[in-house]
């Protein structure tokens, strides 16, 4: 019940924190543009956050496998809560920098999130949970550009005080009310070593063959083989987790498929305007209607894990339809063919990151759980940092061949699946 209850304050954590970040994202350029920024810009502001993401998640999360979740994910929290009253008092295109970059620098606590969820999960309910945290998350994408041109009209800098308004509240909840799950664990498994150490005391007392400095020995022996040993990061963990069998798949793989959905959002946004020509609250409504759909494939995947065990077949199946989607999205150029793919591809992307989360989890070192999320967040990051550059390239050939790109990387992700497959099925042997 208390895991639960756990669960549920994760998932409105997540939603308020995410609908803090989807508030700024559609206010950025206009709010900008009074410190110079423009269309170039635009892009290496964006890319910023990122880039500091892609360095400090694995950091944070394995601070959290140390420290404890509770208090890096209040961490973060405030962090972005700083981070968007420096973007509100803005006097300089540097301190636009600057908030993107301490937001991005704090920004662990979606793998810390994720790791809460992998402490108190099984392997048979691990996938339903990450799918439930991942709706909270698309949720409050979904929301968030809407209220963000609602408060708008308030004023430029309202929505920016709303964000780091409920960013606060997630810091105090994650403080206040949640409850700390590393160090349940870490105590469950420190419990065995030491019944032995104590066994093994009485049995040498009651022989008198042993001196207290053998004791010593045999004791920190014992510790330093125990589950309980932690893991230090390094940046090297960078490259290493990518070397792990089935982990480092897992997290290239989730790289891929990243960058395709982000190479695609920029040609959505492209084509929206230059080929349909909708208007600006139309392109929000579609753009809703596409995280909508995620959210509905995520909030199924208790039905579909029922009947389909395999997390990399599920994925499989799921990444061939959003190959098909995004194929037909290409020579789409009309507004109901786009939405039909667009939105196909949106409910079955939605099974990628709780199918991935999972199969990390599940493969994983339960001492190592924030790390190791923390690094597939990374390569994340990294893959929304170069979809849209390379997307804006490909815009110079055609809008279209934008969607073909996203095509390209898809099917790469899903041949990398069949690896995924393989290397779960020799890892079970």
């Amino acid at each position: 019940m208390k895991a639960d209850k756990n669960l549920w304050i994760l998932v409105f954590i997540c939603v308020i924190n995410s609908m803090g970040f989807g508030i700024i994202v559609p206010l950025l350029y206009d709010y900008g543009k009074k410190f110079g920024l423009n269309e170039q810009t635009i892009g290496i502001l964006t890319a910023s956050f990122s880039v500091a993401q892609f360095f400090a998640t694995p950091l944070l999360g394995s601070l959290s496998d140390k420290c404890g979740r509770k208090p890096l994910l209040a961490i973060s929290l405030a962090g972005t809560c700083l981070s968007f009253l420096v973007f509100a008092f803005a006097q300089n295109l540097l301190m636009l920098f600057a908030a993107r970059i301490l937001d991005g620098i704090t920004g662990g606590n979606i793998s810390v999130a994720q790791a809460m969820v992998s402490d108190s999960s099984t392997n048979e309910d691990r996938a339903k949970k990450f799918g439930i945290l991942s709706s909270a998350f698309g949720f409050g994408f979904v929301i968030g550009p809407a209220l963000g041109g609602l408060l708008s009209k308030f004023g430029m800098q309202v929505p920016f005080y709303f964000a780091a308004g409920i960013a606060f509240a997630g810091a105090l909840l994650s403080t206040f009310v949640l409850k700390e799950t590393k160090e349940r664990e870490a105590r469950n498994k420190n419990l065995e070593p030491r019944r032995e150490n104590s066994e093994s005391r009485v049995q040498n007392q009651e022989s008198g063959k042993k001196s207290s400095d053998n004791l010593q020995l045999t004791n920190d022996s014992r510790l330093h083989h125990s589950p309980s040993t932690t893991h230090n990061f390094t940046f090297a963990s960078l490259i290493t987790a990518i070397k792990m069998p089935v982990i480092g798949i897992a997290v290239f793989t989730g790289f891929i498929l990243t960058m395709a959905q982000f190479v695609m959002i920029i040609g959505f946004q492209t084509f929206s305007v230059d080929v349909l020509k909708i208007n600006p609250t139309h392109v929000g409504l579609l753009y809703a209607g596409f995280g909508v759909t995620g959210i509905i494939m995520q909030l199924l995947v208790p039905f579909i894990t029922k009947h389909i065990t395999s997390k990399s077949l599920i994925l499989l199946l799921s990444t061939a339809v959003c190959l098909v989607a995004m194929v037909l999205t290409g020579f789409t150029n009309m507004l109901i063919p786009f939405a039909g793919c667009l939105f196909i591809y949106g409910l079955f992307n939605g099974l990628r990151g709780p199918m991935l989360n999972a199969i990390i989890a599940n493969h994983n070192d339960d001492e190592r759980q924030g790390e190791i999320l923390g690094v597939n967040q990374s390569y994340a990051s990294l893959g929304q940092t170069i979809g849209p550059v390379l997307a804006g390239l490909m815009t110079m050939v055609s809008v279209h061949a934008v969607f073909f790109l996203s095509a390209f990387f898809i099917l790469t992700g899903f041949l990398l699946t069949f690896r995924l497959r393989a290397k779960e099925k020799q890892n079970a042997r």
